[in-house]
């Protein structure tokens, strides 16, 4: 009586029997990378659309020079002017399977581009704490002032020593209208404190006077 035949598969020229405890390995095998790549676009899926998000954020010199599609540039300035949660929601989804579409060199380069803010932000932060650090020893320190024209000689130095001069006289004079009149208030810094740190800043490498990474006069300061 001849056997019947069992019932099974070739893989890779080996004859695999249905059942089998080949056939169960194989089959578990199958299914897991299977899930494993609906997990691995699952993560890409939610990469992109977190990437549309951080987009929101990216100067506007610096989104113009992605070049991306107008339709995605729209969807994202309609994400940026919607304040509805449910709505922004749905516009962030939107946004994300536009991002889907982008080539991975256009992704890389919004990448890219995000570095190049958080880095240039970070830089402007470490600047403007050094600028803060110069001025109050110029102001405080008088062996300062020889130091900071040894690191910057093409400073004005007469306009150095007389900012500093008056920025010493208005911090002394703050201070005994405060004891005078026991406010309680800081001491006001007055417009040669600004303009010292502005010098500063210009000689660092950073902004100028005019510019809006001068400190801020104090609220309780009338204009001079």
């Amino acid at each position: 009586m001849s056997r019947k035949p069992k019932k099974g598969y070739y893989v890779r020229g080996q004859f695999v029997a249905e059942g089998s405890e080949l056939d169960l390995e194989l089959k578990a095998e199958l299914k897991g990378t299977a899930d494993s790549s609906r997990t691995d676009l699952k993560r890409e899926s939610d990469a992109l659309q977190d990437l549309g998000k951080d987009l929101l954020t990216l100067r506007a010199d610096l989104l113009a020079g992605l070049k991306l599609p107008d339709k995605l540039v729209d969807a994202l300035a309609e994400a940026r002017r919607i304040t509805n949660f449910e709505g922004k929601r749905r516009q962030m989804q939107f946004v994300g399977k536009l991002m889907r579409k982008l080539d991975e060199a256009t992704v890389e380069a919004a990448r890219a581009a995000l570095d190049v803010q958080h880095s240039g932000s970070a830089q402007e932060k470490m600047a403007l704490h050094q600028a803060e650090q110069w001025r109050d020893r110029l102001i405080s320190e008088d062996a300062a002032q020889a130091e900071w024209i040894a690191h910057h000689p093409d400073t004005d130095i007469q306009q150095l020593r007389a900012l500093i001069r008056q920025a010493r006289k208005d911090a002394q004079s703050a201070h005994d209208a405060k004891i005078a009149e026991s406010t309680g208030l800081a001491p006001r810094k007055g417009r040669a404190y600004r303009e010292l740190f502005a010098l500063v800043r210009t000689a660092l490498g950073g902004a100028s006077e005019a510019d809006d990474a001068t400190e801020p006069p104090d609220e309780d300061e009338p204009n001079d």
